[in-house]
């Protein structure tokens, strides 16, 4: 971990490697967070936010939970990344179903990406 990381990224870091070597890399003014050089998390204002795609959106639509978005050009850009229940941030167990189905997300979205080139 470097000293730079905030308590909540160690946290995360520690919570996630239940899942695999979890790391976390500084971007966007926040954390990406990565399992072999694939980002299923970002982190922003210490607030996690999850990979999202087609077939787990439907999720973190239920609770409610909102994807991260940014303003560019008078426009709000959503990305595919939603926050994390607040509730899975004090339940490691919750927390991994959460974040393996972000990761499961990633994984669909690099096969997709590997499969138009």
């Amino acid at each position: 971990m470097a000293a730079k990381e905030s308590a909540f990224i160690q946290f995360l870091l520690e919570q996630l490697q239940w899942m695999g070597p979890v790391t976390a890399r500084r971007m966007f003014g926040g954390w990406g967070l990565f399992i072999e050089g694939l980002m299923f998390a970002l982190v922003l204002d210490n607030t996690l936010y999850l990979k999202a795609d087609a077939e787990n959106r439907s999720d973190f639509d239920a609770l409610g939970l909102l994807p991260f978005s940014y303003e560019r050009g008078g426009r709000d850009i959503a990305l595919s990344y939603c926050q994390a229940p607040e509730e899975a941030l004090d339940d490691v167990e919750l927390l991994l179903t959460w974040a393996n189905g972000a990761y499961a997300a990633a994984l669909r979205s690099a096969a997709a990406k590997r499969r138009k080139t």
